[in-house]
């Protein structure tokens, strides 16, 4: 006969064993009351099934480790969450920021035809408040000049920001190192700058006594993020949870697996969730609205199109497209569906003898597959919830530190009688959701299913001839995996080429808010 101060206890967040004699509060255990489904020796009472986590914690990250470890090999984006920046709102609709770091360059769109002493720089709308006054900019592939007025070839024009057109508002520069009509002359002219043309954002530049200067303007585009109101109930009759003395072992198999599901099912929706809101009649409390959060696939502003098996260089090259750029995290996680680990793990390493694979526990706590490379590490793990949404092929790259966990709930359990009947409902209420901030991030897709709206599609190119018309996609970006002069005589490996409007141009990596 079991003793009634008898309870559960978690071993190690994965395993449920018997206690006996246990009265008070420990790690691991699941005799108190908190707000996680279960509750000592009775499988009804949800609420403590975790193993003694106190109220709230299952949106407290720092301190959710035994909701962490419950099935976490099993729900890897969901525990990813648990862990994240978590930041608690006002409401179910929020607007989510995904840009974490100011663009480093701008283009123009139209060209200069050079000889002037002060002209404006034709940007795009979005770019124009980027270049504020006293700014400096370095115009790559344009030759500056010395101070004689005399050309300098391979030492790129630096201009000079002075303020912006009433009429266009485009920036009106000057060059640092222009042009001159007689080497005497005290100011130099604006050269020739062809549409297309980089430019570079470098410090501002101020005068001598100078001490106000415009802030830097950093508006990024917010996007709707619906927060979704989740349950776990379990409805037991009062005959059921009288018999806890006889059937402690079934009560706690019940316990874990409500648990599993609620992670599991609520680890797939984190994923593939679809945005939506609707409004329902409720009996006696009229109409009540539905949020339904955003899955991070669709939340991806980069997309690496690839079919088939990897290569050695593919994989260098996906390092260097994730640890370079506007957004730069310090780990890379990816997670990715049966198929594509698979391929991963097949690769050949021995003609790459500086790339090393290795099997290392992360500071997750997840036994991962750690492939080093110069640009960084990158640690892979199976994620079944891509299996299950039909994306076995497929993978995301992830920065572990740019993830953000919105709560417009504070996680709280209740325990009510159900009206007529002689039986109890316990449960756990949780309204969150999973937003991806920066720009690092990329998805793999391996199904052929086309990116996101606002994303950019990338492709790896191995070939020495430009992409067919079968081949050409407008705006997609071409990685080059060899010198290519079929796409230009400037095309070499490791670059990046977009093919835009019928023509190629050198693509670095511009950042794009979320559309």
């Amino acid at each position: 006969m079991v003793e009634q101060n008898d309870r559960l206890e978690m071993a190690s967040g994965e395993q449920m064993q018997l206690v006996k004699g246990a009265t008070d509060a420990a790690p691991g255990s699941v005799g108190l009351d908190t707000q996680v489904p279960g509750k000592a020796a009775t499988v009804s009472q949800v609420a403590s099934a975790t193993g003694g986590v106190g109220a709230g914690n299952l949106i407290v990250p720092d301190i959710d480790e035994q909701l962490f470890k419950f099935k976490s090999e099993e729900t890897p984006l969901m525990s990813l969450m648990l862990k994240a920046k978590k930041v608690p709102v006002k409401s179910p609709v929020i607007k989510h920021y995904m840009l974490d770091e100011a663009r480093s360059s701008v283009t123009t769109i139209a060209s200069i035809d050079g000889g002037a002493f002060q002209t404006t720089l034709q940007l795009s709308p979005e770019d124009q408040e980027l270049l504020r006054p006293h700014t400096t900019v370095l115009v790559k592939g344009v030759d500056g000049y010395d101070e004689k007025g005399n050309p300098t070839p391979g030492q790129e024009l630096m201009l000079f920001v002075t303020g912006h057109d009433t009429t266009s508002n485009h920036p009106i520069v000057r060059a640092v190192n222009g042009t001159k009509a007689a080497p005497t002359d005290e100011y130099s002219k604006v050269p020739a700058i062809p549409a297309g043309t980089e430019c570079v954002i470098l410090a501002n530049a101020l005068y001598e006594t100078q001490k106000e200067v415009d802030p830097d303007l950093i508006v990024p585009q917010g996007t709707d993020l619906y927060l979704q109101k989740r349950g776990l109930n379990q409805v037991v009759s009062d005959y059921f949870d009288a018999q806890k003395k006889q059937i402690p072992f079934n009560q706690a198999v019940i316990a874990e697996a409500a648990i599993h599901n609620f992670k599991v099912r609520g680890n797939r929706t984190l994923w593939g969730g679809r945005k939506g809101k609707m409004s329902i009649d409720v009996p006696k409390m009229g109409k009540q609205d539905i949020y339904f959060t955003e899955g991070i696939k669709w939340q991806f502003k980069r997309v690496l199109q690839h079919r088939g098996e990897w290569t050695i260089k593919q994989l260098i090259a996906l390092a260097k497209m994730f640890y370079t750029g506007e957004d730069v995290p310090s780990t890379a996680l990816l997670l990715g569906g049966n198929n594509f680990v698979e391929n991963i793990q097949t690769l050949d390493f021995k003609n790459y003898p500086n790339v090393i694979m290795s099997v290392k526990t992360n500071p997750v706590g997840w036994e991962v597959t750690n492939i080093h490379t110069i640009y960084g590490d990158i640690q892979i793990k199976r994620e079944p919830a891509l299996d299950k949404l039909g994306w076995s092929n497929s993978a995301a790259l992830i920065g572990e530190d740019r993830l953000v966990h919105y709560t417009y709930a504070s996680e709280h359990s209740f325990n009510d009688r159900v009206e007529g009947q002689e039986a109890t409902r316990k449960g756990v209420l949780v309204w969150d959701g999973l937003g991806l901030k920066g720009s690092c991030h990329i998805w793999i897709d391996g199904e052929g299913e086309g990116a996101n709206a606002g994303a950019v599609v990338y492709t790896t190119w191995d070939s020495e001839a430009a992409p067919t018309e079968t081949d050409l996609v407008d705006g997609k970006v071409y990685y080059l995996l060899k010198d290519c002069p079929g796409i230009n005589a400037k095309a070499v490996a490791g670059e990046m080429w977009q093919y835009k409007d019928g023509k190629f141009s050198e693509y670095n990596g511009v950042v794009y808010a979320a559309a």
